[in-house]
């Protein structure tokens, strides 16, 4: 029997952490074996239940009892990037709630057997404090460190190992230089460890983290507690890590939390702006996608349809992430493909399916060789229209909602009018005064200038039909003002209306007269009928000032197109 008489040694501890509990004190033994055995290249650390209590054993070196003495590890310092401590106070803080809470234990190794006692402290008999007693090793041939808690509940041992990544069966989704991007266990909060110990939870997070390269903020704020890590200290690594992995899983994540970014569910990742854009980079280069923003999926539904069609997948984005796209490259140089990158695309690789005049039916042909007394109304064609084309398909319009009706292209210097404008002279005359408008005035949809010289137009359609129909000496049977006398025509369709509608013998009439004669309006009623059909066209056009500039043209080829006309009943089933 060993003769040696037992050593004590103030631990002198000072502040007690009193909200740590058994498990906060058995993490700290669990994180010292996992620091020798990455030190020392030893095998997998040991944690059981046996007959004694819990056990948690190394293949390290054996711990000493001056390693309780020291405020700060040289060692761990000098590897700080294989070991979670650095300082030596967390094993004395564990023993010490060890002792608070009742919990007896026993440290081993070949260089003696630790256990604790209260004793009066030296100088200050009347002030008891914690001792470390060292025995004589109990094995002195023991290979590393055993430690023994007696009277531990299982749950409590449970939940400082889940403190651990390595005991959490988290996959790992992808590695930077930073740490490990790793995949949410389901039902739990996301995670962020710190060299493999859980610094804090995200309730918010899409993923969970593992910090392996430490910031100067981080260091700062892994306190002795090992608890209540702030944000801010991790989101800069979080956000390295984010931008450095090139996980295909990582990818379909973000993905998945940009769709749901204009829902509002997105989770905190893709809230960070820089994230959001390398996300849709990556989403850009591996997937056939279209970004779209809520106003852009409203406005432009055909546009979107189209994309749809093409077998592109349509990603949603608040407008802040949705305009940091725009002139932006993929990792292999291709234009990230926003709805308007899409739509140029689109146009590029559209082609007119030109009818030929003697291919249209008899009723068409009639109205297309209109077309010289409908360009007398505004004072002929211009110089710089060649031709007039008809094509039964029709590029989108500029907000890629709906085709357009016509189009005027400056380079090619021809105007070209959908088929479906033959339907009536009504339609095709609007139309193709529209274009011949854009090709006078040298201006775009959505201009200052265009309203200006489609105003003049008008102006003058409506000056010489008024000068060639004779003034009306009847009074007005109500003596109302021309603006009650068009209000009282949106009387229902019962009622007969003001002036007489459009009818075949109105037509033949128009058909008979000279190609540059205005036409006549010779019934009474006429005039106030022309100036509200000149209202009605001019407050049509400037509806069309809500659209948006068309981002469909090429540069070196303007072309000008007429809006679609939403209140025909006709263009609703021509989409």
């Amino acid at each position: 029997m060993s003769t040696h008489k037992p050593q004590f040694f103030d631990l002198n501890i000072g502040e007690i952490l009193e909200a740590w509990s058994p498990r906060h004190a058995v993490r700290e033994l669990i994180a010292n074996a996992l620091d020798e055995q990455a030190l020392t290249e030893t095998r997998d650390i040991v944690i059981a239940e046996t007959a004694e209590g819990w056990i948690i054993r190394d293949q390290g070196r054996g711990l000493r009892h001056e390693h309780l003495l020291q405020n700060e590890n040289e060692e761990k310092l000098a590897s700080s990037s294989k070991v979670i401590g650095k300082f030596g106070m967390g094993l004395k803080d564990a023993l010490a709630t060890f002792h608070r809470r009742g919990i007896s234990i026993e440290i081993r190794s070949k260089h003696g057997d630790i256990t604790l006692a209260e004793r009066p402290k030296h100088d200050f008999a009347e002030l008891r404090t914690l001792h470390g007693v060292i025995h004589p090793p109990s094995n002195p041939a023991r290979v590393g460190t055993e430690v023994v808690l007696r009277g531990l509940d299982v749950a409590e041992m449970a939940a400082a190992k889940s403190f651990f990544l390595r005991f959490s069966e988290e996959e790992v989704l992808g590695t930077t230089r930073y740490g490990d991007i790793l995949r949410r266990v389901h039902g739990r909060p996301g995670r962020v460890y710190v060299k493999g110990l859980l610094a804090a939870e995200e309730e918010n997070f899409a993923c969970s983290y593992n910090i392996t390269s430490l910031t100067a903020a981080m260091n700062k704020a892994l306190n002795r507690e090992r608890t209540h890590v702030g944000r801010a200290a991790y989101t800069e690594r979080v956000q390295n890590m984010l931008l450095a992995c090139h996980s295909p899983a990582v990818f379909e994540i973000l993905a998945t939390e940009i769709a749901n970014l204009d829902r509002g569910t997105a989770r905190d990742e893709v809230k960070w702006g820089g994230v959001a854009v390398h996300a849709c980079k990556i989403l850009n280069q591996a997937q056939k996608v279209v970004f779209v923003s809520s106003r852009e999926l409203q406005e432009a539904p055909s546009m979107v349809e189209n994309a749809r069609n093409d077998g592109h997948r349509i990603i949603s984005l608040p407008e802040t992430i949705r305009a940091k796209l725009s002139g932006l490259s993929d990792h292999t140089g291709a234009p990230v493909r926003g709805l308007d990158q899409f739509a140029r695309e689109w146009c590029d690789s559209f082609s007119f399916d030109f009818i030929e005049p003697e291919s249209l039916t008899p009723a068409e042909q009639a109205i297309f060789e209109r077309r010289d007394d409908i360009a007398g109304l505004v004072g002929g064609w211009p110089p710089i229209v060649e031709t007039v084309l008809i094509s039964s398909t029709m590029r989108p319009n500029d907000a890629g909602n709906d085709d357009a009706l016509g189009v005027w292209e400056r380079a090619t210097r021809r105007i070209i009018i959908k088929r479906d404008q033959l339907e009536s002279l009504h339609e095709f005359a609007g139309t193709l005064l529209h274009e011949i408008t854009h090709a006078r005035s040298g201006h775009g949809d959505v201009s200052r200038g265009f309203e200006l010289a489609l105003t003049d137009a008008l102006g003058q359609i409506a000056a010489d039909a008024l000068s060639a129909a004779p003034r009306s000496s009847s009074p007005r049977p109500d003596r109302r003002s021309p603006l009650r006398t068009s209000s009282r025509r949106a009387a229902p369709a019962s009622s007969p209306p003001a002036s007489a509608p459009r009818s075949g013998k109105a037509k033949t009439k128009a058909k008979a007269r000279p190609s540059n004669t205005p036409p006549r309006k010779a019934a009474s009623k006429a005039a106030p009928r022309a100036t509200s059909k000149s209202m009605a066209v001019k407050s049509t056009r400037k509806s069309s000032k809500a659209m948006p500039t068309r981002t469909t043209r090429k540069s070196s080829k303007p072309a000008s197109r007429r809006p679609t006309r939403t209140k025909s009943k006709k263009s609703t089933g021509r989409r």
